[in-house]
């Protein structure tokens, strides 16, 4: 491509076209329309547009890039992300095809990006084993950290699907009941206690009948990609409701995801094998068939709080892979919906510096955060904004983005 091309993307851009992830877009002109849109350096490729001007719609499958939204994308199937992918790749980098596809790039800062897919169900998991013990070392000090349970199975709850939104959506400071140990009673009113969870999220394309488990190897067969999410969580909110039957409405109000869905297919040379277990996983969950692709994935994440960053999580010290989440998520013979989300659960590493929450990185308030502007924080305020990032390893030393989840937190209205 000529350099002058907005098709020539230098090697270290994030979205590069080893990358690719897709979402829904708007513009100025035609806020009324979204389109499906892929990311591709400094533009957004219209895949509808792009695939009418090069004539490939009546192609099976192709006709979903026409839809508002990713859903009818979702529900075709892996042989048809393979085939879209494959096409639109070759639509960006081969020179008889510019003067067709160009017309149909948009330039990035000039789109409105939406929610990119309707979602169904969401399932948030607790999956880092590093997270899981901070927690219990703050919750139940002096005991075994980890419940008795957790090594044997991915440990997860439902959320609300209807409270998702997408990256740049306002927070609303939530409301509900509180109650310090020494308090005797609990009372009502706004949190305290506001936190993020710096999450990895997996959306799920094929569905499945009811009754029909997910086996291990066959996860990426339903799985189309990843997002970013924060799963906010209002913590005194959480404390005081979580028993007996766990989180409610101190998760229930609000979880941000990115724009972008990065395809599983990216992230082929981000794989990786998961941390060495100590307990042997019964045989539904056991992924240690050295011959199977594994499942874990290095992705490096960085959260930003008021532009300073305060934490580099690391996705490949998660205790149990997507894999095993999608196929514990399953095995009682729940279906699978097109749009289901399901989230890692916070992405905490072994150091200080590598956790994902700040009820982790503040030791529940004990330890405040020190920010490079002189402030601490213990936990949110209004009007602080949280941004989440993350890379991921490439072909030939380059690097996949994610984009960005943020959030800013504005104070519930007075009435």
């Amino acid at each position: 491509m000529s350099a002058s091309s907005p098709l020539t993307v230098p090697d270290d851009s994030p979205f590069g076209v080893h990358n690719l992830p897709y979402g829904v877009f708007t513009t100025a002109d035609r806020p009324e329309q979204r389109r499906i849109g892929v990311a591709i350096g400094d533009h957004v490729l219209d895949a509808g547009a792009a695939a009418r001007s090069v004539g490939a719609l009546a192609e099976p499958g192709f006709a979903t890039l026409e839809a508002p939204s990713l859903n009818p994308l979702l529900a075709a199937g892996r042989p048809v992300w393979t085939a879209v992918r494959a096409a639109i790749t070759r639509w960006l980098t081969d020179e008889a095809l510019r003067a067709a596809v160009e017309p149909c790039l948009v330039p990035r800062a000039d789109v409105t990006l939406h929610l990119p897919f309707e979602v169904a169900d969401y399932v948030d998991f607790y999956a880092s084993e590093h997270h899981a013990t901070n927690l219990g070392r703050i919750f139940r000090p002096g005991s075994e950290p980890l419940t008795p349970n957790w090594k044997h199975l991915p440990i997860g709850y439902h959320g609300r699907s209807g409270t998702i939104v997408v990256s740049g959506t306002p927070i609303t400071r939530p409301s509900g009941q509180r109650k310090a140990p020494a308090d005797p009673v609990p009372d009502f009113g706004p949190s305290r206690r506001l936190d993020i969870e710096a999450e990895l999220g997996f959306v799920v394309g094929t569905p499945t009948e009811l009754g029909s488990p997910v086996a291990l190897a066959d996860a990426a067969e339903h799985v189309f990609g990843v997002c970013l999410v924060n799963d906010w969580s209002a913590r005194d909110l959480q404390a005081w409701e979580y028993v007996p039957l766990g989180p409610f409405l101190g998760k229930s109000f609000a979880t941000s995801v990115s724009p972008w869905i990065v395809p599983l297919d990216a992230l082929a040379q981000a794989r990786t094998t998961p941390p060495e277990r100590d307990v042997e996983p019964l045989p539904y969950l056991d992924d240690r068939d050295a011959a199977a692709e594994p499942s874990g994935f290095d992705i490096a994440f960085e959260v930003r709080l008021n532009g300073h960053v305060v934490s580099r999580p690391p996705f490949a010290a998660m205790y149990w892979t997507y894999a095993q989440m999608l196929a514990h998520m399953t095995a009682n013979g729940a279906s699978l919906r097109t749009g289901d989300l399901f989230a890692s659960g916070t992405i905490s590493g072994p150091e200080r510096e590598t956790r994902g929450a700040l009820i982790e990185l503040t030791w529940n308030g004990q330890e405040p955060l020190k920010l490079a502007d002189g402030s601490e924080r213990t936990f949110l305020d209004d009007g602080d904004e949280v941004v989440i990032t993350a890379t991921a390893p490439g072909p030939n030393g380059t690097r996949l983005g994610f984009g960005e989840v943020a959030g800013r937190i504005v104070p519930r209205p007075t009435t």
